[in-house]
């Protein structure tokens, strides 16, 4: 029996093609030659049958070797209903369902194992994304590395890595500095500085295995290798959690739990009461839950089809009915709830006229630099533009597009200024761009105001000629919403100020509050980020709790802990590091921009990584959940009624397979109900009307 269950297993969807094309040559065979040439009636029908029998006993064969399996560990599994079913179907000559029936549970096997077989896939992806080799040396000084295999690798073993590299374990910097793109395991899309400690008695800053160094040398002393580093857990929790997830009966099992005994032992009492093989036979053909079998499938493929025609995408019938169940929703920040990329969220010129939105004016300052704004920010975009720091393209977009800036002047002398910023020679003028420390470090004061050029409202809630009292009081104000500020002088004078960070999704703080008043109960963000971040975006958003500094083992800990206490938690995220966060919630939500993983573990998508599609997913999940249970119902009454009538008197076998015929045909059509569904929240409709009015 192993060998045969092998041999179904390795070739089933082979085998399901070839019973799909058998049901249709014999549907064709039966409903469309036949009447078109009656003098061969007899032989179509033959022909019909004969492919109705042959797919019946092929799709038979395996239901029986799970049923066996089931009733080995005591359960009486649907299986063992529909094995019976279909022998009783052929021996009382019901050979068309005796086929349809054995094609259809074989159909929605192949198609479950198609989806996760790809979701499968995403640990693969993992791996291959793991370092593979490390440049290995003998000491801080040393500077001939040899390249071992990270599986080499101990810990204290010193490793040099350069720029573009990956850091191969997690570990201190004892030598040098630079910046490290910590995405895969933070998830935050700015590099961050780190160096060596300068007192050689302190460690270092601590670096992630699989994260990249995009510019700077370092010297890294191992703290933890292969598994034991964050990226390796990374993996394995993933690991874990698909297995358990994979696990998961479906409903109808849980269903099949009661119904199946009951139906064969009525069936058996029948038989043994009345002497009746074909009575009792019958009750097994109407009580085979064709309705059942059909109606729930069919009311989830519309109701995943009304989610792709929105936007979201669900992977199956499962995520949602688990989704309509959510009280809780857990966000990742960086690419979720924000945009995923730095920018110049708020710019001022020193004279005092905020940037952000503002066109540029010529404007001279009560400085003495004679160079006018529009100017000022042409040199300041000329000489960030030769850089390659993540910080310096933000402020070359926003000059290109908020400023105008369309052409760049050579730069004729660049000096950078390790984890300060640049001086650079532009057009005869010192252009001096960096934080706090390079203007310190080349004396430039902060505190001198200037005459404001426009008295527009600031974004920071002050008026213009308030804000520009001195860069100081900017740069505080922006601090306190984690935004990175940047300095900008001119010849030794103070010009600009701008604050980079990553700016809100238009559409995030709508989609929460459709969240809350479609009966989400907890907004949750946790982050990577400075919890000083985290609490200003979480204010701007109104969530109930945020949490900042979070690796991914902490996400995922933190998920465990909401999931002890009784919640339904749905986690949204879109990048490696969320993972497995992603895989330990419930449902597991991934931007559709996202990385591949994400995508691929996740149980629902977002297409286009429109957050505002998530009270929408939502609201499809419910309606789809609510036309299932309606299906349910129909099936089951029309069980009833056939049982109800097969003992009055009423229903007999032609009649009973009339309506049980009518009860598929009815609870097809109520699915389809739901692929003209209108599911438009509020927020949705605000959008709308938003968009008609710029129209206009």
């Amino acid at each position: 029996m192993l060998a045969l269950q092998r041999f179904f297993t390795q070739h089933k969807q082979t085998i399901v093609i070839a019973m799909s094309v058998a049901i249709a040559v014999a549907l064709i065979a039966h409903y469309a030659f036949t009447p078109l040439i009656p003098t061969l009636s007899a032989a179509w029908k033959i022909t019909s049958s004969t492919l109705y029998i042959a797919v019946g006993v092929v799709g038979l064969v395996p239901l029986i070797i799970k049923a066996i399996t089931s009733l080995k560990f005591k359960v009486v599994s649907i299986e063992l209903l529909v094995s019976v079913a279909v022998v009783g179907a052929l021996i009382i000559g019901e050979f068309s369902e005796a086929g349809i029936v054995t094609w259809l549970f074989l159909l929605g096997e192949v198609i479950e194992d198609a989806t996760l077989a790809k979701t499968r896939s995403a640990i693969k992806d993992l791996t291959q994304m793991a370092p593979q080799t490390a440049q290995r040396i003998d000491s801080p000084t040393d500077r001939n590395p040899e390249e071992v295999d990270v599986d080499e690798i101990d810990v204290g073993d010193y490793l040099l890595v350069t720029t573009g590299s990956q850091v191969p374990v997690d570990g201190q910097i004892v030598f040098g500095d630079a910046h490290l793109d910590e995405a895969s395991v933070t998830g935050e899309p700015l590099p961050k500085h780190k160096s060596a400690s300068a007192d050689a008695q302190e460690p270092g800053d601590e670096v992630f295995a699989g994260t990249t160094l995009t510019d700077g040398t370092i010297v890294v002393q191992a703290t933890k290798v292969g598994e034991d580093t964050v990226f390796g857990k990374i993996i394995e929790l993933v690991e874990e959690a698909e297995d358990s997830k994979t696990s998961a009966q479906r409903f109808i099992d849980r269903f099949a739990k009661y119904y199946t005994p009951i139906v064969l032992l009525i069936a058996l009492v029948v038989g043994i009461v009345t002497r009746d093989v074909r009575l009792a036979i019958t009750i097994l053909v109407l009580g085979c839950p064709g309705a059942l079998v059909i109606g729930v499938p069919v009311s989830n493929v519309a109701g995943i089809g009304l989610g792709a025609r929105h936007g979201v995408l669900a992977k199956g019938a499962q995520m949602l009915q688990t989704l309509s169940e959510v009280d809780t929703v857990v966000f990742d920040k960086t690419g979720t709830l924000t945009t995923g990329h730095p920018s110049v969220v708020h710019a001022q010129d020193f004279a005092g006229a905020e940037s952000a939105g503002v066109g540029s004016a010529d404007v001279r300052t009560s400085g003495s630099s004679p160079v006018s704004t529009t100017e000022v920010w042409h040199l300041v975009a000329s000489a960030e533009h030769e850089s390659t720091h993540p910080l310096a393209q933000a402020v070359v977009d926003y000059a290109k597009t908020e400023r105008n800036v369309s052409d760049y002047t050579a730069v004729t002398a660049t000096h950078v200024v390790a984890g300060k910023g640049l001086v650079a020679t532009v057009a005869g003028h010192e252009v001096a761009i960096g934080n706090l420390a390079l203007m310190e470090a080349q004396g430039i004061p902060l505190d001198a105001t200037g005459t404001p050029a426009a008295a527009d409202e600031a974004t920071d809630g002050t008026s213009a000629a308030t804000s520009a009292t001195s860069a100081t009081h900017l740069a505080a104000a922006w601090g306190s919403q984690g935004l990175s500020v940047v300095y900008a002088a001119v010849d030794g004078t103070l010009r600009l100020t701008a604050a980079i960070g990553d700016a809100l999704r238009d559409s995030a703080a709508g989609a929460l509050r459709e969240l809350k008043d479609r009966g989400i109960k907890h907004l949750v963000m946790l982050s990577g980020d400075t919890q000083e971040t985290v609490d200003a975006i979480a204010a701007q958003l109104g969530l109930d709790e945020a949490l900042g500094a979070m690796l991914p083992q902490d996400k995922a800990d933190f998920i465990a802990k909401l999931q002890g206490s009784g919640r339904k938690v749905a986690f949204v995220g879109d990048g490696i590091n969320d993972s497995p966060a992603l895989v330990a919630s419930d449902l597991g939500i991934a931007m559709g921009n996202g990385t591949a993983t994400a995508v691929e573990i996740s149980d629902v998508v977002l297409l286009n990584s429109d957050i505002s599609k998530l009270p929408v997913a939502y609201g499809i999940a419910r309606a789809t959940v609510a036309n299932t249970r309606e299906n349910i119902g129909i099936a089951m009454a029309t069980v009833l009624f056939l049982f109800i009538g097969l003992f009055a008197g009423f229903i007999y076998m032609a009649s009973g397979m009339f309506v049980h015929e009518a009860s598929i045909l009815v609870v097809v059509v109520n699915a389809l109900r739901l692929l003209h569904k209108k599911i438009n929240t509020k927020f949705e409709a605000k959008l709308d009307s938003k968009l008609d009015a710029r129209q206009v």
